[in-house]
């Protein structure tokens, strides 16, 4: 049953426009554009472009469909709160419980990595005792009010944002004014074979999609993944200012932001760069800026991934901590985090998110390397983003068709609408499938139908002693 809010505190709306536009971008730019482009690069070449594209256009449609829910009905619990209201418990309950687990299992790989990142400048410091630091300083942040952690991560995303726009208007000036300060730099190099280097003039390098179709499917589950974060706006829902207003804003114009950036900055290194020369271990990123003369370039990246790192554990925070409450409020988890101080922080929800959290400093503490051992573990939150995916358009069908019941209409209506939703779930399976076929990612294909039944059980269980 659905706690009422007599039983509880509520969430304060202090989030404005920019708050929400900056969440959402600062949660789909990140290490996964900074340093893990490459690998996107070199299994497509210049056709990773058409993959941006492709990612985009389904991302696009997927934050429509929640956007049309959020606007509507602007609340805790974002779609775990919709599958469970128009679809059934277990959705409701496999969808909250799903994200929050999901973004605990983040939290501790970005504190991990924010550590490890620390370690350019300072090696002789425990990587634990990082972890700890920045454990305590993001919690902190949240614990304050809501408009502070909107802040943080608009100040976060700031960083990231100027990066890749230094980046585009550097990568345009020698383009256009300057190509001697890189060689071989045209926007030629999108098309044609490498000019200069160990595969010079070589035909079998040449053209917009070198590897043909098959390396552009195995470059967009990659690309998918980077797209990862842009349902932060629908989480930010119960606490933005005029939500009806500003959500459909921000839907609208993020996706188009990003597509932007991604698109904008890739065709811009792969003009500069042909992608014969990159690897995919490297940031490009680096290459660029050193090229360009700015020597400190690997110290700067550092940094930049440093606060996206930060930036991704300060939504991890805010993410577990209202989708605990949101589902405490469905009856889906225990009443007493359903309750939220005078400032409007769920803290009895947060503070559960931070204990398993906490988890970070002992395994930094006895395996110094552990993020080695986290491939694994991401191998489980990859699953967990695919069902994310597939529940928010399946929510959003029943959410739909309830509504034209009732002949409403609702004020900000998903395009397309039921075909955007079956083209989503078909894309979901597209990315199982070459996740499965094309990449090296089969466990993490097993484990999504191994996944749900675990937190079946969970529901059972809890269930049964309700």
């Amino acid at each position: 049953m659905t706690a009422t809010p007599d039983t509880a505190g509520e969430l304060k709306r202090g989030l404005k426009n920019r708050h929400i536009q900056l969440i959402a971008l600062g949660g789909a730019v990140g290490t996964g554009l900074f340093l893990g482009a490459g690998s996107a690069i070199f299994a497509a070449g210049p056709s990773v472009l058409l993959g941006y594209a492709i990612a985009g256009f389904l991302a696009f449609m997927i934050i429509r469909q929640l956007g049309d829910m959020v606007a509507e009905e602007p609340v805790a619990g974002t779609f775990s709160y919709f599958a469970y209201k128009y679809w059934g418990d277990f959705p409701g309950f496999l969808a909250g419980w799903n994200y929050w687990i999901l973004y605990v299992l983040v939290g501790i790989s970005e504190l991990t990595a924010a550590a490890a990142y620390m370690q350019y400048w300072w090696p002789e410091v425990p990587t634990w005792l990082v972890a700890l630091a920045f454990f305590i300083l993001i919690n902190v942040i949240n614990m304050a009010t809501v408009k502070a952690f909107g802040e943080a991560e608009f100040w976060f995303a700031i960083i990231k944002v100027a990066t890749i726009c230094a980046m585009i208007v550097a990568g345009l000036y020698i383009l256009l004014f300057s190509q001697g300060l890189v060689d071989g730099a045209t926007f030629k190099n999108l098309f044609q074979a490498p000019a200069i280097g160990p595969h010079a003039g070589d035909e079998t390098r040449a053209g917009f999609m070198p590897n043909g179709i098959a390396g552009l499917v195995v470059a967009l589950p990659i690309i998918m993944f980077a797209f990862g974060g842009l349902e932060l706006v629908g989480i930010t829902a119960a606490e933005a200012d005029n939500p009806r207003q500003v959500i459909p804003k921000a839907c609208n114009q993020v996706v188009w932001r990003i597509l932007i950036f991604y698109i904008g900055v890739m065709a811009v290194l792969l003009s500069l760069f042909h992608w014969s020369s990159l690897s995919p271990n490297q940031s490009p990123f680096v290459m660029v800026f050193d090229k360009i003369g700015f020597k400190a370039a690997a110290g700067f990246i550092n940094f930049v991934v440093l606060t996206a790192a930060l930036s991704v554990y300060n939504s991890c925070v805010y993410a577990t901590s209202r989708m605990l409450y949101g589902l405490a409020m469905q009856g889906n988890a225990p009443k007493v985090f359903f309750s939220a101080d005078k400032r409007g922080v769920p803290l009895a929800a947060m503070a559960v998110g931070a204990l398993l959290t906490a988890l970070v400093v002992p395994l930094n503490y006895f395996v110094p390397a552990v993020h080695e051992a986290f491939g694994m573990a991401m191998s489980l939150v990859v699953a967990s983003l695919v069902i994310n995916w597939a529940l928010i358009s399946l929510a959003h069908l029943f959410f739909r068709k309830s509504k034209d019941k009732a002949n409403h209409t609702t004020v900000f209506p998903s395009p397309w609408f039921p075909l955007s939703n079956y083209i989503c779930i078909a894309w979901v399976i597209f990315v199982l499938g070459a996740m499965y076929f094309a990449l090296d990612m089969k466990a993490a294909v097993i484990a999504v139908p191994v996944w749900v039944v675990i937190i079946y059980s969970g529901y059972k269980i809890l269930k049964r002693k309700a």
